[in-house]
């Protein structure tokens, strides 16, 4: 696979992925997107799709990368066995001779961070350190673009999230401080935190979006013990629920209120907020508009 681009960009059939192969072939940049099915992928000029079974699958992983110097790897879908697979993924790029990693990470990846999938996210970094490959982490805040779901069909808001803040960033701007990232070496080795321009509270984010959306959003400060309860509902794994009450309590810890500019630093212009940002994007919220 030497004669296919040495740019390989992962999760292209999703919404970040495909954000930024979008991005790289509209600058005229070839790109091999990696992904499940080649008949899935999007048709770009420039791009190539390669087919990999899944990131836990090194023989495939390593055949697809073969040839391939640069990598933005965005993290694999939720399991039990993630962090597993994101360990054999790098370990095939580092075998196929992939010399850079761009990983989308999340803010305040830590051995102890309270939010479960942030432990994941700091291990992923920690791997591909210790591979010494290049690399560039970009530790995103909370999408934008989830704000919309947070709320129940109620109108309702609920998490133990306290008076905690999040600095919303929405894929847009993610994607395109990934491309930057790619474009530009000056940014090695790197962790970046990127976020939105602002920090809100659940209580006016439910506001923003009550104005947006011309309904009355309120936000419940849920106990842990209520956040369990009302999600066990769902039928979802004692570890995906996990996942999601302790999002809250990362909240409510201060650990994703950080404002950085890097948006700002990386594309020469300001990081959206998410008042304008739901305004433009109304097919996000249309399920909360009034007799809909």
């Amino acid at each position: 696979m030497s004669n296919l681009p040495k740019l390989a960009v992962t999760g292209a059939t999703g919404e970040v992925g495909g954000r930024v192969a979008r991005r790289i072939s509209h600058a005229g940049v070839e790109q091999r997107l990696v992904v499940r099915q080649a008949a899935d992928a999007p048709v770009l000029p420039g791009a190539v799709a390669v087919e990999a079974s899944d990131y836990g699958d090194f023989e495939d992983m390593a055949r697809a990368l073969r040839g391939a110097s640069t990598l933005f790897l965005v993290s694999g879908r939720e399991s039990r066995h993630r962090l597993e697979q994101h360990v054999t993924a790098i370990d095939a790029a580092v075998r196929a001779g992939v010399e850079c990693i761009v990983y989308l990470s999340f803010l305040g990846a830590s051995p102890d961070a309270t939010f479960t999938l942030a432990r994941q996210h700091h291990a992923t970094e920690q791997h591909i350190r210790e591979c010494g490959v290049r690399f560039t982490f970009l530790r995103s805040s909370m999408y934008a673009d989830f704000v919309p779901f947070l709320s129940g069909p109620d109108g309702v808001i609920k998490g133990p999230a306290g008076k905690g803040k999040v600095s919303w960033i929405s894929r847009d701007d993610i994607a395109d401080t990934v491309v930057a990232v790619m474009q530009d070496r000056s940014y090695d080795g790197e962790t970046l935190d990127n976020t939105g321009p602002a920090a809100l509270n659940l209580e006016e984010t439910a506001a923003v979006l009550s104005r947006v959306t011309g309904r009355d959003i309120g936000y419940v400060d849920e106990t842990v013990e209520e956040a369990w309860e009302s999600r066990r509902l769902s039928g979802a794994p004692d570890w995906e629920i996990a996942g999601w009450v302790s999002s809250y309590l990362a909240i409510a810890a201060g650990e994703m209120e950080t404002v950085s500019d890097t948006v700002e630093r990386l594309t020469g212009r300001p990081a959206g907020d998410l008042e304008p940002f739901l305004i433009e994007n109304p097919e996000l919220w249309s399920h909360l508009v009034p007799g809909d």
